[in-house]
């Protein structure tokens, strides 16, 4: 018989009962296209000399592609990076409040931009304008879609076509490629940079000052440091200066956090509290960084200029919907309650989580990640770790923590780690680990103890036979 007449029809797949769960799941038109799409991989290959496969091995790649082409691409991952704030995997976890707000924001009409008490049109800005202002003593606040926006925003509103005086040692250069030098061109601002890139003084400001000026801008390198001889010009002295000429003083955080941080054991950050304590007349700074709530820019200051801000036509272009502000707005009502914020607020518990937690659980996930690998020629150990903060917050600055190392026992080591990497990133739940000094490295610092367990029923022997 002719290899090509002994494949089924379309009709014949479909009709199979085992298709019956596949169709009801996810409708025929899905589950079609698979069926022609395999029927027409199988006819290249016999075209090709290969056997005709049977119905069951039809059926089973059917299914195997459908579940493929109907995952979703925002998939939910174990972040073992040991990088609390990772950019690529989505930055801060949100605290169930606020999934709990946006939950029910999605799921109901809202009061996002009407006042229920006069029945009038409201400003969506109002549901957390007053929350803002006593978190970090401005008098108004606006929120856009994320810091780089924030700073945008402001420069494009309040200095187009003019010049905006910062230090030459805050030229940043954030995720992506972007630059604060860039986004002032766009924005439609002159930069003039002001002093060098480890001293600045005060006297380099007060001689750049002239007619044309619009502001004077300091930019937080939250994302680098630089030692040494160095200085760089107090935030008060700066404030002073720009007043003296009747010019704003703008202070860009980049990420921000509105509690000290050194309270927890954590270094230092500067707040939007501190800067407008100094004299800063606008912040800006992000929602989904240190904050710990859904990705945001915001800007708090004086309430003349958030005004002129909000009346910008590029605001409403890169304004928020009711989810983001849903979610922002259960952040910070938990920043309320002090007293409990390192349990309610999980950025802020990841990143004070002890180093003896952390090494327990790596000790309850080192006998399953043994045994799904003891056919590979590797030691699977627990190891002290050193975390890091990320998405440019206090890059310097490390955590102790602790994890899973696995070390290869043959000479091509290189290659058995990449494989077993590829083989937790094709787990249902990928696991994204590291690989640093000859180990991949599984640094458990964001490991819920909730899902411990589900972790280690995912580590499975058969889960890494590939390798």
């Amino acid at each position: 018989m002719n290899s090509f007449a002994k494949l089924p029809s379309v009709d014949r797949l479909l009709s199979h009962p085992v298709m019956d769960p596949l169709l009801e799941q996810f409708g025929r038109s899905v589950v079609t296209r698979q069926v022609r799409e395999q029927l027409a991989s199988a006819r290249m290959a016999v075209k090709e000399g290969a056997p005709a496969p049977d119905e069951e091995t039809l059926l089973c790649s059917i299914d195997t592609a459908v579940q493929q082409a109907t995952r979703a691409r925002l998939r939910t991952v174990f972040n073992l990076t040991g990088t609390v704030l990772h950019t690529n995997l989505g930055r801060a976890v949100l605290p169930r409040e606020a999934v709990d707000a946006m939950t029910a924001a999605a799921l109901n009409p809202c009061a996002l931009e009407y006042d229920v008490e006069s029945g009038g049109r409201g400003d969506r800005d109002d549901i957390v304008n007053a929350l803002l202002c006593e978190l970090t003593g401005a008098e108004a606040a606006t929120v856009v879609n994320n810091n780089a926006a924030a700073v945008f925003l402001l420069l494009n509103t309040l200095a187009q076509k003019k010049r905006v005086l910062v230090s030459r040692g805050e030229l940043i250069e954030i995720g992506g490629a972007f630059r604060v030098p860039d986004i002032m061109q766009r924005a439609g601002a002159r930069l003039v940079e002001v002093g060098t890139t480890n001293r600045t003084h005060l006297k380099d400001f007060a001689e750049a000052v002239d007619a044309r000026s619009a502001l004077l801008m300091k930019v937080h390198t939250s994302n680098y440091a630089i030692h040494g001889f160095t200085h760089a010009v107090p935030e008060v002295d700066l404030a002073a200066l720009a007043h003296s000429h009747g010019l704003p003083f703008v202070v860009d955080l980049g990420s921000g956090t509105l509690t000290d941080l050194s309270v927890y054991g954590l270094p230092r950050e500067p707040t939007p509290n501190e800067a407008i304590a100094a004299g800063a007349d606008l912040v800006t700074f992000s929602g989904d960084k240190l904050l710990g709530g859904p990705q945001a820019g915001l800007l708090v200051g004086k309430k003349e200029l958030i005004a002129k801000i909000k009346k910008n036509p590029l605001k409403r272009a890169l304004r928020v919907g009711k989810i983001t502000m849903a979610g922002l707005e259960a952040v910070l009502r938990l920043y309320q309650d002090p007293d409990r914020l390192k349990q309610r607020l999980t950025t802020l518990r990841h990143l004070t989580r002890s180093e003896s937690d952390i090494r327990n659980a790596a000790e309850q996930l080192l006998r399953p990640l043994q045994t799904a690998l003891a056919a590979l020629p590797v030691v699977v150990e627990v190891v002290a770790l050193k975390s890091q903060i990320g998405s440019g917050s206090l890059p310097v600055e490390r955590l102790a923590s602790s994890g899973l190392a696995v070390r290869p026992t043959c000479k091509r080591g290189a290659g058995v780690l990449n494989r077993i990497e590829i083989a937790l990133r094709r787990l249902p739940q990928p696991v994204i680990g590291r690989i640093a000094d000859g180990a991949l490295v599984l640094d458990l610092r964001c490991l819920e103890p909730c899902d411990e367990s589900t972790l280690a029923q995912t580590l499975t022997a058969e889960a890494f036979l590939a390798c």
